[in-house]
């Protein structure tokens, strides 16, 4: 049996001062506080029905997982049955709205939760009175570096039934990035070469470019400006309007919108070679140098931070949307 994976569910990032980040994501970004305990803020989306982003308090900056919606207990119990099969550890958790957590490392080091069972709450969407700052709506998607694209994708389309959208391919057939989906949209979880594992970015759909653009005019008018790593700019892969943002600890948050649908079964992968600039932008300006190097470092299943690994694959820099 192949555990019913549903979507992408939520983030939990460490920050470093919970009053710094509630400014920048709910006064500035509009998230709206659903829990809030001494030490952590649960945020949504004015679409979401249950909390989509956790802050945490910490030392030190980082990543505790990121999860997925499975659709029933029995398909946690399948996972739970694959991790065995394969002696990978893993281990039941709980948190807020979130009474049975499943909790392991995938094989290429990234943490990670799945549930079945949440806590619903009435959604905002069109409470259009309480609406503030850029207004995120949704979760969309998360994007990894890791240095075995390939090896990772095979992993989650063959155990876990997750379906590919695009791909990025050099000249000798080695797989660069891959763009994965479980809800019919482009990308529940995208793939990209480099150094890793690491979180290069948590993505929320936007419900228009002009909320985008918007979010540039609130950061500047806050005297934040330099929080706007790039764009806004519209990419070839996805065909996604986008922009990526750095919170107060440096997790890259990218504010996204106008990809497609991928849900009619005869859909064929669309395939982007390396050196087709048009994949990374297909309109924007140049991207910075930060934006491939850097990310958010993962926490390891028994604690403190995955050991980073260098890619085997050299070359062009990879597009990581």
């Amino acid at each position: 049996m192949i555990p019913n994976t549903i979507r992408i569910a939520h983030a939990v990032l460490y920050v470093t001062d919970l009053a710094r980040s509630r400014h920048f994501y709910v006064e500035l970004l509009g998230l709206n506080v659903l829990h809030e305990t001494a030490g952590a803020l649960y945020l949504r989306g004015t679409e979401d029905r249950e909390w989509t982003l956790k802050l945490e308090l910490a030392p030190e900056a980082g990543v505790k997982h990121v999860a997925y919606r499975a659709g029933t207990d029995a398909d946690l119990d399948a996972l739970a049955a694959l991790l065995d099969a394969q002696g990978l550890p893993w281990r039941w958790e709980t948190d807020l709205d979130r009474p049975r957590l499943l909790r392991f490392q995938d094989p290429s080091g990234v943490p990670v939760a799945y549930y079945a069972e949440s806590v619903k709450h009435p959604w905002l969407l069109q409470d259009y009175h309480l609406h503030r700052g850029a207004g995120l709506q949704r979760i969309d998607h998360i994007n990894v570096m890791t240095p075995d694209v390939a090896g990772t994708m095979r992993w989650y389309t063959e155990h876990l039934g997750f379906r590919l959208s695009e791909y990025t391919e050099d000249d000798d057939g080695r797989i660069w990035a891959a763009w994965i989906q479980r809800r019919g949209s482009v990308h529940d979880l995208a793939l990209t070469n480099g150094t890793g594992p690491r979180l290069h970015h948590l993505a929320y759909w936007m419900p228009d470019m002009q909320s985008i653009i918007r979010t540039c005019d609130i950061l500047a008018g806050a005297r934040m400006p330099e929080h706007i790593e790039r764009g806004p700019g519209r990419h070839g892969v996805s065909n996604a309007f986008f922009l990526y943002i750095r919170d107060p600890d440096g997790h890259r948050i990218e504010l996204y919108t106008s990809d497609y649908l991928t849900v009619d079964p005869d859909f064929e992968p669309i395939r982007w070679h390396l050196n087709d600039p048009r994949r990374q932008t297909l309109w924007g300006a140049r991207t910075p140098k930060s934006w491939f190097e850097e990310a958010s470092v993962l926490e390891a299943y028994a604690g403190g931070w995955v050991r980073e690994h260098e890619s085997e694959l050299k070359g062009l820099p990879v597009h990581v949307i």
